[in-house]
């Protein structure tokens, strides 16, 4: 049995393929929800509208310092996996729930595999960048979603197996888009026909007044319109600097409250082009259906697939005039976005699955073999 952990919304989309092809490959499988992402905005009723139905094992993290969270979780983990004894524990990304996930898991014997592995910012100011990195190297399979990834894992030698699949939430955008389409009426909301999206959340970017104040002017003077759903710790952010004001009486942006995945998908496909600090708004970015140029609020991008398929340009978050020279000089986006997607065609979930069917059937996951005996 696989054990499929999930703590925050972009785990549960892009892990949603993964469960659709255990389902179809006849692979045992349960969901343990951490809950990192602890309302049910986020969590439970995302899981419904992607089809997964309830967790089988949810475990209410919730919110406090990196290292809080980090161990509640480490701890919640590891009962359940003593409880349940998977044949592996099947993680996806880089945060507070991966590591402990992975953590738990190895120290218990049990064989991690990780989804969206080989990511890389350099940055260590992300906590992110520290998680991924400890978890590929305790990983028995990497899932790297492109070949640059896979390069940076073989680099660092890592123990494990890896295995270049694509990207998950390619898969995610390419099926959920028509329902959204229909299900969503964001759109009807939206006081403007032409728009341009911005999200932003990264620690970096809104807990420094400076830069956040950086990023005010940059929306405020955006020479296209700016749709701008408020991540909550934006918000607490915007409201403690007193900027929270100068974007309301702005009638260049329109403020919206968080938006559950639908919607944003939505949003992607409506609008110009984007501004984020986001990793996975790069990479959905790229999809066949949405195909929408990305201005990086970052100084470096775990993406840089991204950049180099013309998709996206980083333009950090210090220089609100450098960001604007920027966008000002955004040319025909059905010009700029010829290339396709480096994330691959939609059907990463099953490759995944795939490989680990047939570790499962050679007994391949066992420490003591791994090395030994190729599947």
């Amino acid at each position: 049995m696989i054990m499929i952990v999930v703590g925050t919304r972009p785990e549960i989309i892009k892990m949603a393929s993964v469960v659709d092809a255990c389902r179809r490959l006849g692979v045992n499988y349960e969901i343990v929800s951490a809950a990192q992402h602890y309302d049910w905005e986020m969590s439970g009723q995302l899981m419904e509208e992607l089809s997964l139905g309830k967790p089988d094992r949810r475990l209410p993290v919730g919110s406090g310092t990196q290292a809080v969270q980090t161990s509640k979780a480490m701890i919640r983990l590891e009962k359940v996996i003593l409880e349940d004894n998977p044949d592996a524990v099947l993680v996806e990304g880089d945060t507070n729930t991966v590591l402990a996930g992975a953590l738990a898991s190895v120290k218990l014997h049990v064989p991690v595999c990780h989804v969206e592995a080989g990511l890389r910012s350099y940055d260590l100011r992300m906590p992110e960048e520290h998680n991924r990195r400890i978890v590929d190297h305790v990983s028995s399979l990497l899932f790297a979603p492109t070949s640059h990834a896979a390069r940076i894992l073989r680099g660092e030698r890592v123990w494990g197996r890896t295995f270049v699949t694509g990207n998950t939430v390619i898969d995610a955008c390419l099926k959920f888009m028509k329902v959204a389409i229909v299900k969503s009426s964001i759109l009807n909301q939206v006081k403007f026909d032409r728009f341009a999206l911005a999200t932003f959340h990264r620690a970096e970017n809104v807990d420094d007044a400076s830069t956040l104040s950086t990023l005010v002017k940059v929306l405020t003077r955006c020479p296209v319109p700016v749709v701008f759903p408020v991540h909550p710790r934006t918000m607490h952010g915007l409201t403690s600097s007193g900027l929270l004001g100068k974007l309301k009486g702005s009638k260049n942006v329109q403020l919206l409250p968080p938006v559950g995945y639908f919607d944003l998908l939505n949003l992607m496909h409506k609008c110009t082009f984007v501004l984020t600090d986001s990793g996975g708004i790069q990479e959905e970015a790229t999809a066949p259906n949405i195909r929408k140029f990305v201005f990086v609020l970052r100084r470096r991008t775990d993406r840089p697939e991204s950049v180099q398929a013309g998709f996206a340009s980083l333009v950090g978050a210090e220089d609100d005039e450098t960001i604007l020279r920027a966008v000002k000089s955004f040319g025909n986006p059905k010009k700029v976005l010829e290339g396709k997607s480096p994330y691959g065609d939609g059907r990463a979930g099953l490759r995944i699955v795939r490989i680990l069917k047939k570790a499962l059937s050679h007994n391949a996951l066992k420490h003591d073999i791994w090395k030994a005996q190729p599947f």
